[in-house]
């Protein structure tokens, strides 16, 4: 592996630095939402669609996984950053502009959250643009984002019901039972789904060689995840019929739409991985053998009980470790072969063709001979 850019570095600093500083105001908010006991049934309660949503981003970034350290610092910024910026942001917002009540909830919450969500997104996209291989990426980040921003929203909502009070339903278990309902059960991907809007853009930004769509693509990204969440904001004033019908006729659709482009983009990135590593082979990068192993979601297991079966742990990680720097290969080979190649594609690239050298003499697919080691 090689050395850790000092941007890369920078990044995580910063972003670190800034969730540890929101983490506090927000711990303290969220801890005087009321009693210690509803507290801590509100963070039960909303800590219930959490596992499932982040398994859900998890599969979808099987083919080149993200580093886990940054997809935890997108959930942690959604979490503490995003909602601490948020709360100051909207009434800072309320008192310039003078909307409150409903008008601030409709109009001042979504520009504001989705600007802070998002924000996370931009820095990626600046500092480390090299982690962003398309729009898959830009819907995984943007996902985690929300799933951490609706996390600590959820908690101040549920301990708002609980107590009756911020106007949040009668109080009591029904208060707390409607809220989790709606919040938790119906709508737990309301906040990834607003914000998956500019992690498309962002993604589609990453790929463009037209500066005009580097700069608009994201722009217009947030946007509509702003029309989105406005949207879903006003319904809410309109009483409850007003809701069911966004959710069905929009709501609904979106996520499905969504989730119809994430699984779209998976399938043409395999497409892509094919290619550029069919071409990366004619170069003599890696055998043309390897690459069906490489790009087949199912072959890859395969490969990797075969390598577990014969090699033992060893063995599966320097078959998890050779289809990994392929794959990263190829993400990185396909931006040549587009002509947006990063400013470090050579260092890049020769360290994933080091690490395929150093591994493939340990490994064998499934029907080749095993190498004595």
């Amino acid at each position: 592996m090689g050395v850790k850019p000092p941007r890369n570095r920078a990044f995580t600093i910063v972003v670190s630095v800034l969730v540890a500083l929101a983490s506090i105001p927000v711990l303290i908010i969220v801890a005087a939402s009321g009693a210690p006991t509803h507290t801590v049934l509100a963070v039960i309660l909303a800590s219930v669609p959490v596992v499932p949503l982040v398994l859900f981003y998890l599969w979808l970034d099987r083919y080149e996984p993200e580093p886990r350290l940054l997809l935890a610092l997108a959930m942690t910024w959604g979490a503490f950053v995003a909602c601490f910026a948020a709360i100051v942001l909207e009434g800072v917002g309320g008192v310039v502009t003078g909307l409150h009540d409903n008008a601030a909830i409709a109009i001042v919450a979504p520009v504001v959250e989705e600007a802070c969500k998002g924000f996370f997104l931009v820095m990626l996209l600046w500092w480390r643009r090299d982690e962003l291989d398309g729009v898959l990426d830009g819907i995984v980040y943007a996902g985690l984002i929300g799933v951490g921003f609706a996390f600590t929203e959820n908690i101040l909502y549920l301990a708002a019901a609980y107590n009756g009070t911020d106007g949040v339903g009668p109080g009591g278990v029904s208060g707390l039972a409607g809220t989790f309902v709606v919040r938790c059960l119906l709508s737990p991907f309301a906040h990834p789904m607003f914000t998956a809007f500019t992690g498309i853009g962002v993604g589609l930004a990453v790929g463009s060689r037209s500066r005009w769509v580097r700069w608009l693509a994201p722009l217009g990204g947030y946007c509509v995840a702003v029309l989105a969440h406005a949207t879903w904001n006003a319904s809410t004033i309109f009483g409850f019929g007003s809701v069911v019908l966004v959710y069905l006729v929009l709501m609904l659709p979106a996520v499905g739409g969504l989730a119809a482009v994430a699984m779209w983009a998976r399938r043409s990135e395999r497409r892509m991985l094919a290619l550029a590593l069919g071409d990366a082979a004619r170069r003599g990068l890696l055998p043309a053998t390897d690459i069906g192993w490489v790009v087949d979601l199912g072959a890859r297991r395969s490969a990797r009980a075969y390598a577990r079966r014969w090699g033992g742990p060893a063995g599966e990680h320097a078959m998890r470790e050779y289809q990994q720097a392929a794959i990263e290969l190829g993400f990185l080979h396909s931006r040549f072969l587009r002509g947006t190649p990063p400013p470090n594609f050579v260092a890049r690239g020769q360290e994933y063709v080091a690490r395929i050298g150093a591994v493939r003499p340990r490994i064998a697919f499934p029907g080749q001979v095993v190498p004595t080691r």
